[in-house]
């Protein structure tokens, strides 16, 4: 009997960076859309070549598991917030942002982000030879499916960084680095057209002028995804149908559909199936779980998705249906999120960032994401800042008796009480 796959009650949607092993045929990458009504931007040049054959860096994989448990971490707390909202984020380009941050961090802030991101046991050195193979690999995954990570940091003119900072990030994180008057409105500007730029103007802005007096630094991270089904939908095969929505609604969507082989995963909690891109190399994953959706994302974590992905199957005369559908996320603030996976310090004025310049920390992570899935393909963008402000003068702790209090003089040592009193009045 054929096998029907409705993707229709609830989805989960992942894009999967890997080296998937079933793949079919091969079509053309996406048109770039045209937005030629944003302009471009001088960006200085990095040292990370796009065309290049071979990755640079060497692979790691305590790194790739890491950034997979960061990556459940956060969408689960991301969740928890937005339960009742439809949610689409990259949580590599949080990670390589904060990666930036981490290159600067010193003492118990580096800690703490170490504990949270899981690179407990991977020293720095490795850390960012990881992140080196990571882009570069990634940025050269598919001659079909056109993939672009970027990372800047963009600096207050005058304000004076570690060049150790600098020359780190842009040796293993290929990133841009810019130093402009943030008192000129147009620093916004240009900002945002490097940000407009790196997402193919899928995201025109994310940085509003004018730029507090107190920001020294932006850290950026910018991820830009095009690729084309391996095996397309056919336009004339999608139709109007309904969907069973989160709030017990029943929407309509235009849902393609295709029959043929699929690679598909099940067990009691849900029902998966993969859809490659290109070659293969790049795929998104549709999960549909068999209960509520936001208990199977409360104890979701990375050992269950790595279960999904080994126990792909390839499944011959399958109906695969899927929606067309559009996500814009965002801009949305992350600092509740990563203060409670444990990296509070980084937001507060205890934060050590000295590695970078001293008495710093991070005031906002903003993040924005969006989608377009179609019969052609996938197009998706996602951008993650770091804003970087001065820590503020602060007040002198106060202590003043000027009440009533009790007094004792003792040794220091060994603690006795040579003197004890009470002192209740003024003077009268």
């Amino acid at each position: 009997m054929r096998r029907i796959y409705f993707l229709i009650p609830v989805l989960i949607f992942i894009l999967i960076f890997s080296a998937c092993a079933h793949s079919i045929a091969h079509s053309p990458i996406l048109k770039d859309k045209d937005h030629s009504d944003v302009p471009e931007t001088e960006a200085p040049e990095n040292s990370l070549n796009r065309k290049e054959s071979g990755a640079a860096g060497e692979k790691d994989i305590g790194l790739i598991d890491a950034n997979k448990r960061f990556a459940w971490d956060l969408f689960k707390k991301i969740n928890e917030e937005d339960s009742d909202k439809e949610i689409f984020m990259s949580p590599f380009s949080v990670s390589g942002m904060l990666m930036m941050a981490y290159n600067g961090a010193e003492g118990s802030t580096r800690d703490a982000m170490a504990r949270a991101m899981h690179y407990e046991g991977l020293s720095i050195d490795d850390l960012n030879e990881g992140y080196k193979y990571l882009i570069s690999r990634l940025n050269n995954l598919d001659e079909k499916v056109k993939i672009e990570i970027a990372n800047s940091i963009w600096s207050r003119k005058g304000f004076e960084i570690k060049q150790n900072f600098i020359d780190i990030n842009k040796s293993y994180l290929f990133s841009d680095v810019e130093s402009l008057d943030f008192a000129n409105p147009e620093s916004a500007n240009v900002i945002n057209n490097w940000v407009s730029k790196k997402t193919n103007n899928l995201i025109p802005s994310i940085i509003d002028p004018p730029i507090a007096d107190d920001v020294m630094m932006y850290l950026i991270n910018a991820i830009y995804f095009n690729g084309e089904w391996t095996e397309a939908f056919k336009v004339k095969n999608t139709f109007e149908t309904d969907f069973y929505s989160y709030d017990r609604k029943t929407d309509k969507v235009q849902m393609m559909q295709k029959n043929g082989n699929a690679d598909l995963s099940e067990s009691d909690e849900y029902r998966a199936a993969s859809l490659t891109y290109g070659n293969g190399k790049a795929a998104m994953m549709v999960i549909l779980p068999n209960k509520d959706i936001n208990e199977f994302i409360k104890n979701f974590d990375h050992k269950k998705w790595d279960e999904i992905v080994e126990n792909l199957r390839p499944v011959r005369n399958v109906n695969l249906q899927l929606p067309k559908f559009k996500i814009e996320y965002g801009i949305k603030e992350l600092n509740n999120s990563l203060a409670s996976l444990g990296m509070e310090v980084i937001f507060s004025e205890r934060a050590d960032f000295s590695g970078i310049s001293e008495n710093l920390f991070i005031n906002r992570v903003l993040h924005k994401a969006v989608l377009d899935v179609n019969e052609e393909g996938t197009e998706a963008a996602a951008v993650t800042v770091g804003e970087v402000m001065k820590t503020s003068y602060s007040e002198p702790i106060k202590f003043i008796a000027n009440k009533p209090f009790l007094f004792v003089i003792y040794d220091t040592e060994d603690g006795n009480i040579l003197f004890a009193g009470k002192k209740l009045f003024g003077d009268r």
